[in-house]
């Protein structure tokens, strides 16, 4: 097969006729590499790889002396430092450890103290018109062996260390010793038995040359709550045996007690217990007062029925020739 230009030509020679070629002449361009182009005047250089350098296998390269000096000195300076943290850790590891066995020692004799007191409080209980001094000295006995041997154990575990840092581990005990002593010291001479008080008994059992253990204002205004409702039940029980006058001064005296915690409360930073106990002391004071209103007003009707060791009066039901 032809190309164009040559079929045009033939046929131009065909027909006899001369003429200029019509298809314009075609010119070859030199096609334009994206290499260099090379310089025929000058031969082609090859790159050659660089020769290896001489192989050091069979001897050490020198170094200097003083950058290994610096380097063993760094080393040496590095482990005296790492050996000086894990003396002053282990240090801080022996200190905790040595205070969370304390914790638990005294989470167990807390717990012990707290049994023990809210045996004092039932012994108190137990009192009547007729055993009141006799059950009173039982009391008074339980008390000072609690506080012998319990708060005794606690003094010789907290003296001479920072004790207000385990106090969560000791106050539910040290709350009921105060609920229990201030209790008794109510039913023996109706008043309240005060902190100086308190922690002047316990001067005895410490050593005099460190710091003794110091019931503070929190567990006490705490256990001074709780004996609302100690005094609630013994109020109820003081009806119950025809002593309304003296349930009407235990009214009186937690009234008291209540009325005045209301104004200390809101001074207290730590504060959210204690909101939760005042809550229950004006349940108690409630109670009370019910109590000794129903006896006031309706004393007439049953009152004789209790606490009563002649032949009860039943005047009051409209049937006086009752038969017995």
């Amino acid at each position: 097969m032809l190309p164009l230009r040559g079929c045009h030509r033939r046929l131009l020679s065909l027909r006899g006729v001369t003429a200029p070629s019509l298809l314009p002449p075609i010119t070859t361009t030199p096609t334009t590499s994206m290499a260099a182009p090379q310089s025929h005047s000058h031969p082609a250089k090859t790159l050659r790889a660089s020769p290896p350098p001489p192989s050091t296998a069979g001897s050490a390269p020198k170094r200097s002396r003083t950058m290994a000096t610096d380097a063993a000195a760094t080393a040496h300076s590095a482990s005296a430092g790492c050996s000086a943290m894990k003396a002053e850790f282990a240090k801080h590891a022996e200190y905790l450890n040595t205070l969370n066995d304390k914790r638990e020692r005294l989470v167990k004799a807390s717990r012990d103290l707290t049994m023990n007191s809210k045996k004092s409080i039932f012994q108190v209980h137990r009192i009547s018109k007729n055993n009141k001094e006799e059950v009173l000295s039982k009391a008074e006995n339980d008390l000072t062996v609690v506080v012998n041997q319990y708060i005794g154990k606690l003094v010789k575990e907290l003296q001479g260390t920072d004790f207000w840092k385990l106090r969560r581990a000791y106050t539910f005990g040290v709350q009921e010793y105060v609920e229990a002593a201030t209790f008794c010291r109510f039913c023996k001479t109706g008043t309240l038995l005060s902190l100086a008080e308190i922690n002047d008994s316990l001067l005895e059992l410490g050593d005099k040359s460190v710091e003794p253990l110091q019931i503070n204002v929190l567990d006490y205004v705490l256990g001074v709550a709780d004996l609302s409702g100690e005094l609630m039940r013994l109020a109820i029980g003081r009806i119950s045996d025809g002593e309304v006058e003296y349930a009407k001064n235990i009214c009186a005296f937690v009234r008291d007690i209540y009325r005045e915690l209301t104004l200390v409360v809101p001074l207290m930073d730590d504060n959210s217990e204690m909101k939760k106990k005042m809550e229950t002391m004006l349940q108690s004071v409630v109670k009370i007062e019910n109590a000794c209103f129903s006896v006031h007003v309706r004393g007439s009707e049953y009152i004789p029925l209790l606490g009563s060791s002649a032949d009860p009066d039943y005047s009051f039901f409209g049937a006086s020739d009752f038969d017995q």
